[in-house]
């Protein structure tokens, strides 16, 4: 007979995100239905076209980190110091692990050290001294926040980045899945993003698909007829993956388990023009079903990429016609209150989901007022109780990457519903 494959399950969330620090918060904003966009303060936009974004309200990085890594580290890296921190918390498990080479930390990223990086370079180019800090070759690099973890809290089991843009940050729990199925106990799994900064913004904006309606209030609504591009975020979730024996041993919560996934790509570049290849994110989609043993008529709810740009919102509503049909499930998306945070935003979804099932309570979607044309799926227009207990959470990153992840929710605690 063939050994039992280990089940990877979700033990721990930590949020750091414009919905709130920790979980709780998070769920509160998603219940309320509250827009976290506003102006950006971490820089000033003003001399430039898009000038709101998602920035986590009252962050201090020195509650989570030290002065040492503080010096050495990006905001990017400070939020994930945070994240990390509350997901062990919440998961049960101590600062830093018992047995090194039973926990291993893998994050997804998509720029690194924005700000660290604008500072450094600032100095080099405008300064007397034309010269950078001895720390900005580690603090920008897109692996600085999983190498920074992985000393800290001792994790020296398979670490590493994922980089795919949106995707990425679904593509760190499949990652995480198939580290604990090759016999890691514990995984740290997600991401975080810190994309506002003057050269960061810059950067985005070269696209053509930032929204720069000046209003925060209606300059990001995916899937809604005046959808006109996305707000950048920072941000994330990130989340304690573990051996389903080795929590329940423990006596651990579980939250849910990482049943499949499946990655595609559509071989091509963004452009103006571009739509994304429907056909691909479908089969991203279906692949998640089938290594899930899931039928897609069995899917509680879908949390789409949801990007806010008209020609990309009708592509994703195609793919997902194509997979569920005419049986389609109810689809919520959070992002239009927080802001499009990257990798960070899709393991935001993620968390969501996770908290859905843990609440007894499938949120509404932030959106769409009016549906525009091609976008016609089934909205959730208000609270409802889930039934199979089963999510379908999809990304899709610039220049072609398509992901999707089945979630599988335990039973909600009691006094948990909500």
């Amino acid at each position: 007979m063939s050994a039992e494959v280990a089940r990877a399950v979700v033990t721990g969330i930590g949020v750091v995100a414009p919905s709130g620090i920790g979980a709780d918060a998070h769920w509160r904003t998603v219940l309320a239905g509250t827009r976290r966009t506003g102006p950006i303060t971490l820089f000033d936009p003003s001399g430039y076209p898009t000038r709101f974004g998602g920035e986590v309200p009252g962050f201090t990085a020195d509650s989570y980190a030290d002065s040492r890594q503080l010096v050495q580290t990006d905001r990017w890296t400070h939020l994930g110091f945070a994240a990390t921190r509350l997901a062990l918390a919440d998961a049960g498990l101590p600062d830093r692990a018992p047995d090194p080479y039973g926990y291993a930390v893998t994050l997804a990223s998509s720029s690194g050290g924005n700000l660290f990086g604008q500072r450094e370079l600032q100095r080099l180019w405008g300064g007397t001294s034309r010269t950078v800090g001895a720390y900005q070759s580690i603090a920008w690099f897109y692996a600085a926040s999983v190498g920074q973890l992985s000393i800290h809290h001792q994790f020296k089991g398979p670490s590493g980045v994922l980089v795919a843009e949106s995707a990425g940050g679904l593509d760190s729990l499949a990652h995480a899945a198939r580290a604990v199925r090759r016999g890691t106990p514990v995984v740290i799994a997600g991401a975080t993003e810190c994309p506002l900064s003057p050269y960061a913004l810059a950067c985005q904006l070269r696209s053509g698909l930032l929204s720069d309606v000046a209003d925060p209030e209606r300059a990001y609504r995916p899937f809604d007829a005046t959808a006109s591009g996305y707000l950048p975020a920072e941000g994330g979730a990130v989340f304690v993956v573990e051996e389903l024996g080795h929590a329940l041993a423990r006596g651990a919560r579980v939250y849910g388990e990482v049943s499949g996934w499946g990655s595609t790509h559509d071989a091509a570049h963004t452009t103006a023009e571009s739509t994304g290849d429907p056909a691909q994110y479908a089969r991203a989609m279906r692949l998640a079903l089938d290594r899930a043993g899931v039928a897609a008529a069995g899917i509680d709810v879908v949390l789409p990429d949801a990007l806010g740009v008209p020609r990309y919102d009708r592509s994703e509503a195609e793919a997902l016609r194509a997979v569920f049909a005419d049986r389609p499930p109810p689809v919520t998306t959070q992002k239009p209150l927080t802001g499009r945070a990257y990798q960070g935003g899709s393991a935001l979804d993620v968390a969501t989901a996770l908290l859905a099932f843990a609440h007894d309570t499938l949120p509404a979607s932030a959106g769409p007022d009016e549906v525009a044309e091609g976008c016609e799926l089934d909205f959730l227009r208000e609270h409802r109780r889930p039934r199979s207990r089963l999510a379908l959470v999809c990304a899709r990153g610039f220049d072609g990457f398509n992901s999707a992840l089945v979630l599988r929710g335990a039973a909600p605690m009691r006094g948990e519903a909500s």
